[in-house]
């Protein structure tokens, strides 16, 4: 299946092309994806794999990849190996992710050295946040023909994995909130059978669990309001394949009642009798009908009668990813959500909007002022506007220790598009916009790699000048103009304003920029 509707004849090896490979190490099954990818950006799928293996069985109920699933797993990723090399695919050039059941896995370092040890393949295990981001990426991807239409209603994307659910809620196309959620198909279905529980018993802890979760999404927006369930994973392509319609070459749809005939016609099944009429593992079918009730709790619970299903994956999502890395427009998109997902989070916590607004701008303003001074790329810019929305947001506990209260919030906190990685870096970024400078007895700097310590001290620095810049909170000057020396920069406002308080408050805070870059800071009257 290809990524754009255009045919493509370009051969493999032509200038311009390349192949990318992608192996996903998922809670039920290792799979394989190789796409060639062309000049202009599109890309066709030339090969694609999986093989069973239990992972999340051993993670979900003894907490540890055993011995003999760890050999399997090696053994599955060296034939995966052959197939790069016969590709001739190089390592630069594919990525490996692991999701819910080696993130969980006690034993998950001793596990990613084995692998990296008897495969070469390194190994980068994607949190929650990170997975949402991916599978974004595709609903994006496989609903781009509906956009208009989709911008203009609310939806429920959700991602019923192994061993944890990710879920996004978009009002009128718009990001309002991302969840990843620890439970899922292999966790039911071992609970199940550690208590010899029965259908109804399931249902009971399905109902239990998915109330609460309804619950934390109604505060964010009301489940009936929601009119489209966009379902991603292999239990509803499964399902698509069988009761639903194709609507184009990148998603099916399911009608509601197709669906829940559907469920209850696996509920009547055996594991056995599922294998043999879906050509699926063992594992598979053993947390088929838990995943699939689970997207129908929440079908029967928002105002929408069909389910969208992509065809595509968490695999496709990584090509996708590593295209917006040079795809201007699909970053532009992915950008705007991810501010989008900042600012919900602002709200939440009753942050002052037009001083965060102004602050956020002055940052900006800053930051593209002084571009050649900073060697920083576009992913650090918008760390920068993440953590100027969010810098005052500690208030919401308490003004004194703001600072140090908006790095606890932020770090407890999921921004859609944002990895753990990331948001550490904004909480740093939100503590040092005030307060004692960036030290090597802090240790959540200090244990940081030295990069990201030169990153979060450049723009802690420029967002302490934003902040002083507003210090009176009311945006009395609305335009600077910068003019750098070999030794000072100057700040000149357009326009007769009173400066008195603003020059004070970067007495105070413009320090750590002169620490860092060397240049005295005044603002010329």
């Amino acid at each position: 299946m290809k990524n754009k509707t255009k045919e493509k004849g370009t051969p493999e090896g032509k200038t311009g092309t390349r192949l990318q490979g992608v192996i996903e190490i998922g809670s039920t099954a290792i799979r394989l994806l190789v796409v060639q990818i062309f000049p202009d950006n599109s890309w066709e799928t030339v090969d694609k794999a999986g093989l069973a293996i239990p992972l999340g069985r051993d993670v979900f109920s003894d907490g540890n990849i055993s011995r003999e699933s760890l050999l399997q797993c090696l053994f599955i990723l060296n034939r995966f190996r052959e197939v790069m090399d016969n590709w001739g695919i190089p390592d630069g050039q594919i990525t490996v992710v692991a999701t819910s059941a080696i993130r969980e896995a006690k034993n998950r370092d001793s596990v990613l050295d084995r692998i990296a040890v008897k495969t070469g393949f390194r190994v980068r295990v994607i949190d929650g946040i990170e997975e949402i981001h991916l599978l974004y990426l595709v609903v994006s991807n496989a609903l781009k023909n509906s956009h208009t239409h989709r911008s203009k209603v609310n939806s429920l994307i959700m991602d019923v994995g192994g061993g944890s659910t990710e879920i996004l809620l978009l009002k009128n196309g718009k990001m309002v909130a991302t969840h990843s959620f620890s439970i899922g198909t292999v966790v039911i279905d071992q609970q199940m059978k550690a208590f010899k529980g029965t259908m109804q018993d399931m249902n009971r802890l399905l109902e239990e669990y998915a109330k609460t979760t309804a619950e934390k999404l109604n505060n964010e927006l009301r489940l009936d309001l929601i009119k489209e369930l966009i379902a991603i994973g292999s239990d509803i392509r499964l399902a698509a394949h069988s009761v639903g319609v194709q609507a184009d070459e990148y998603h099916a749809k399911i009608k509601r009642a197709d669906f829940v005939n559907f469920v209850e016609k696996i509920a009547g099944l055996s594991p056995e009798e599922i294998v043999h009429r879906y050509g699926i593992s063992y594992n598979e079918a053993e947390s088929l009908l838990p995943g699939l009730s689970i997207y129908q709790f929440f079908l029967n619970r928002i105002g929408g009668d069909d389910i969208l299903v992509p065809y595509q994956s968490i695999r496709e999502g990584v090509i996708l990813s590593i295209l917006n890395e040079t795809e201007e427009p699909s970053y532009s998109n992915f950008y705007d959500q991810t501010v989008s997902s900042a600012m919900t989070l602002a709200e939440k916590f009753h942050c002052d909007k037009k001083h965060a607004a102004y602050v956020t701008r002055m940052a900006l303003f800053l930051f593209d002022s002084l571009q050649g001074e900073l060697g920083l790329n576009r992913r650090a810019r918008m760390l920068l506007e993440i953590s100027a929305i969010l810098h005052d947001i500690g208030s919401f506990i308490g003004e004194t220790m703001h600072h140090l209260h908006g790095e606890y919030i932020v770090l407890h906190s999921e921004i859609f598009g944002l990895s753990r990685e990331d948001l550490c870096l904004v909480a740093n970024i939100v503590r040092y916009h005030r307060g004692d400078h960036p030290a090597q007895d802090h240790p959540g700097y200090a244990s940081l790699p030295r990069d990201d310590r030169t990153m979060i001290l450049k723009l802690s620095a420029l967002l302490r000048i934003a902040d002083a810049l507003d210090c009176r909170h009311s945006q009395h000057i609305p335009e600077y103009t910068v003019e750098l020396t070999p030794e000072t920069l100057f700040l000149h406002p357009v326009g007769a304003h009173d400066t008195t308080m603003e020059k004070f408050a970067l007495e105070k805070k413009g320090g750590l920029f002169e620490q860092v870059f060397g240049y005295t800071l005044t603002i010329v009257r």
